[in-house]
C-alpha cells in the first residue's frame, strides 16, 4: 500500500504541475514550484521511513535498542532540517512560487485520498479489517 501511495504521489504531483502549467503558462515558476513541493514530499517520506526503520527495528533479543532509537531520532531531526533548508533554497534562491510549493506538497494528500477511496470501494477491504 505504501508503494501505491508513493506512486500515486508522483502521478498527482506531475498532474498538478501540468495543470499549473496549463492554467498559468506565463508563470513557469508555479509549475516548477509544484515539482519542488513534490521533491520536498519525497525528502519527507525518506525521513519518515528512515525513522520507522531505525526505531522499529528490534535487536537480537527482540528488544528495541535505546542507543539506536536515540540515534534514529537525531537522524530524523537532521533530515527535517534538510527539508527546511531545501524549502528555503527553493523559495529564496531558485525563486519558485510558494503557492506552487504548497500545491506540490499536497500531492501526497491527493494520493492518500485516492488510496482511501480505492480501499473504500473494494469489497475485499472490509473483510481484511
Amino acid at each position: 500500500m505504501v508503494r501505491r501511495v508513493a506512486r500515486d504521489t508522483v502521478v498527482a504531483c506531475v498532474g498538478l504541475a501540468a495543470a499549473a502549467w496549463a492554467v498559468a503558462p506565463s508563470r513557469p515558476r508555479l509549475a516548477l514550484g509544484v515539482l519542488g513541493g513534490g521533491v520536498l514530499v519525497a525528502i519527507s517520506f525518506w525521513a519518515l521511513s528512515g525513522l520507522v526503520a531505525g526505531v522499529g527495528r528490534p535487536d537480537d533479543n527482540g528488544e528495541t535498542r535505546r542507543i539506536s532509537a536515540a540515534f534514529s531520532l537525531v537522524k530524523f531531526f537532521t533530515r527535517h532540517a534538510i527539508i527546511a533548508l531545501s524549502g528555503y533554497v527553493m523559495m529564496v534562491r531558485l525563486q519558485l512560487d510558494p503557492v506552487g510549493l504548497l500545491i506540490g506538497v499536497t500531492s501526497v494528500v491527493v494520493a492518500a485520498s485516492v488510496e482511501a477511496l480505492r480501499r473504500h470501494g473494494d469489497p475485499r477491504a472490509s473483510k481484511r479489517r
